[in-house]
């Protein structure tokens, strides 16, 4: 997996998975044996998104497959232009690309190319906020004010934004809820 911000303002997000066996192994659809080392799976899915998470673009190649007609498992992920990377993200793709319309193998990369474009946005919006949080601050906002204007979209998803540990203790007071003296 890789995300990458390009010069335009939008992100590419890559997701590449290759599958080698140690052993040789009897494919009939690729000319009946595979080698040890040669991929049995050789697979790319590219997303292009906005700051909004949407996706615009997306591309999928499978280069390697156990069947000749697994190239085809990749022409419908272009159906996911349009969808937005968000709660629900995954039952919608899988709507548009699941079963005969699409790849096993692709489709599991979507929930990791999620996780990937988050994470790639994370400086952006991180930076954004701030920028914001300042703007608050010059029109003379109090504090808090401007800590509850910047929540965090990341409460309660897992369990170290869990609003009653430590981390949220840590770096938003404001929110957090467990037992005063502990977290």
């Amino acid at each position: 997996m890789r995300g990458y911000e390009r010069a335009d303002g939008l992100f590419d997000i890559e997701a590449h998975i290759r599958d080698t066996k140690t052993l040789g192994l009897a494919i009939a659809d690729r000319g009946g044996w595979i080698e040890p080392g040669e991929p049995l799976h050789d697979m790319w899915l590219r997303i292009t998104l906005d700051e909004e998470m949407t996706i615009l673009a997306c591309e999928a190649v499978i280069e390697h497959g156990p069947f000749a007609t697994c190239k085809g498992g990749a022409q419908h992920f272009g159906r996911l232009v349009g969808l937005t990377i968000k709660p629900g993200f995954l039952r919608e793709a899988n709507a548009r690309v699941g079963g005969i319309d699409g790849c096993t193998h692709l489709r599991e990369l979507l929930q990791q190319i999620g996780t990937t474009a988050f994470q790639t946005m994370w400086p952006v919006r991180m930076r954004r906020a701030e920028e914001r949080r300042h703007q608050l601050a010059e029109q003379g906002r109090s504090e808090a004010e401007i800590a509850r204007d910047g929540s965090p979209a990341l409460l309660n998803t897992c369990y170290a934004y869990a609003d009653t540990g430590e981390t949220v203790k840590r770096r938003w007071p404001h929110l957090y809820r467990g037992p005063e003296g502990t977290a």
